[in-house]
């Protein structure tokens, strides 16, 4: 599924010296196929830890990612590599619920029985829903959706009334100024994704580590480097060094470090300053490609919010499309939510204190659930990531430069490109181990298109 150009098909000797950029799922998943496959990979990363979005952190004595992560039963690429790796028994399933917080009031949510119930719209308006969402789940073919705006797109399916009430709020407060602009494709995949959870017509199933996604995070770092794979915390590069359309290596503090290949998995947004150098059209290509931020605050709290995993949002005081309540998945002694703020970077709301994000939280949860009193929050942190989210627009797939770039030894990709697909942990393993075999040599592929 990965676009290659005529030049992947050149091959390559066995044990090559290979850098890979950035320890999130993906460069992990890329280091650790080529490492598998007998080579030399070396990865850098600017943080003191692996993870990337997937990171943890120390929550008053909890470790925990500061961002949120749950795993489907159709996550095939991070069900194989836990099996290779000898973790699969630290996978836990769990019956989740959804909420919708509608009209003051919180109501059940995600099955035909919750649907049908709903307080706030009309039978047809939820027939309408009703069948656009199991279209949308049945459906396998998304390139006919795929430069079809997506608010029009769901307009036309479920109705003015259903558009209003269950998604409006949903796209603003994600993607604000870009929210009319979004591929139908990328939206179907989100659907689709968490219809295909269930187990049932009623029931959903979520996923979880034991230990959360240090547990494979982890033991991934410990493999790469019982291979002879070299991890680099702390290590931010300057520059991927690149000299008549072939590249050299990298510059690290100042210092050029040789390699055969390079190949990246950071947010793309920082490629144009680390790969200068690049042909100018390939280098507009990246500088076009817009993210989303999110400012994610975490509570604890001595009691539960509500029975929900996920809990959607439309309410005039709340500018957040929901929250998840992450213990009511991973059960840890105590209740964890997480509050996601999506908001374009360039936007004014992103430079807002941590504390404006974390009074907000505390206001919201207390609306929600009314018993909840200042003394109930334990512990509340907000964490920060500039590029989050992709804003995929209609055709967005043709609008990104090839993973392998035209410059000799160059691969760059990060969650943008398993676009339909939202950014996930197992897509980023499956991608990323495609791409080593790639760029290794060992797969010529067909294009990704």
């Amino acid at each position: 599924m990965i676009r290659v150009t005529a030049a992947s098909y050149w091959s390559f000797e066995m044990g090559q010296r290979i850098a890979v950029l950035g320890a999130g799922p993906m460069g992990l998943a890329v280091a650790y196929q080529l490492a598998l496959d007998g080579h030399q990979p070396v990865l850098f990363e600017a943080d003191d830890r692996v993870g990337g979005m997937t990171a943890t952190f120390d929550f008053g004595g909890l470790e925990i990612e500061r961002y949120y992560h749950f795993h489907c039963i159709s996550d095939h690429a991070f069900l194989k590599i836990l099996e290779e790796l000898g973790i699969s028994d630290k996978i836990r399933w769990t019956e989740t619920k959804m909420g919708y917080w509608y009209q003051a009031r919180l109501q059940p949510w995600g099955n035909p029985f919750a649907l049908l119930k709903f307080s706030g719209l009309s039978f047809m308006a939820k027939f309408r829903y009703g069948l656009h969402a199991f279209l949308s789940i049945k459906r396998d073919d998304w390139r006919p959706l795929d430069r079809v705006e997506a608010s029009g797109w769901i307009k036309r399916w479920v109705g003015s009334e259903a558009w209003e009430v269950l998604w409006r709020r949903l796209f603003d407060y994600k993607f604000y100024e870009y929210s009319e602009g979004l591929s139908a494709a990328w939206i179907w995949s989100r659907i689709r994704r968490i219809g295909r959870s269930r187990y049932s017509l009623f029931r959903e199933k979520l996923g979880y580590l034991e230990g959360g996604s240090s547990t494979l995070l982890n033991t991934l770092k410990t493999s790469i480097e019982a291979r002879g794979g070299d991890i680099r915390f702390k290590s931010a590069i300057e520059k991927v060094v690149i000299r008549e359309g072939k590249v050299l290596g990298v510059q690290v503090s100042g210092q050029l470090e040789a390699f055969d290949k390079v190949i990246s998995t950071i947010p793309l947004p920082y490629v144009p300053k680390l790969m200068p150098d690049l042909p100018g059209d390939v280098l507009a290509k990246f500088k076009a490609i817009k993210n989303i931020a999110v400012v994610c605050v975490i509570a604890k709290l001595k009691k539960a919010v509500t029975e929900n995993f996920w809990l959607n949002t439309n309410d005039p005081e709340m500018d957040v499309p929901g929250l998840v309540e992450y213990t009511n998945l991973r059960p840890l002694g105590q209740h964890v939510v997480y509050v996601p703020f999506y908001v374009p970077g360039e936007n004014p709301l992103f430079a807002e204190p941590d504390e404006a994000f974390l009074n907000k939280v505390r206001r919201y949860l207390k609306k929600i659930n009314p018993s909840l009193t200042d003394e109930d929050f334990v512990d509340i942190r907000a964490s920060r990531y500039r590029y989050a989210q992709p804003i995929c627009d209609p055709g967005y797939l043709d609008k990104l430069p090839p993973v392998e770039l035209p410059v000799r030894g160059l691969w760059v990709a990060d969650t943008s490109y398993y676009y339909p697909e939202d950014r996930g942990i197992s897509e980023s393993i499956g991608f990323g181990r495609q791409m080593a075999k790639m760029a290794a040599g060992q797969d010529t592929g067909s294009d990704r298109k």
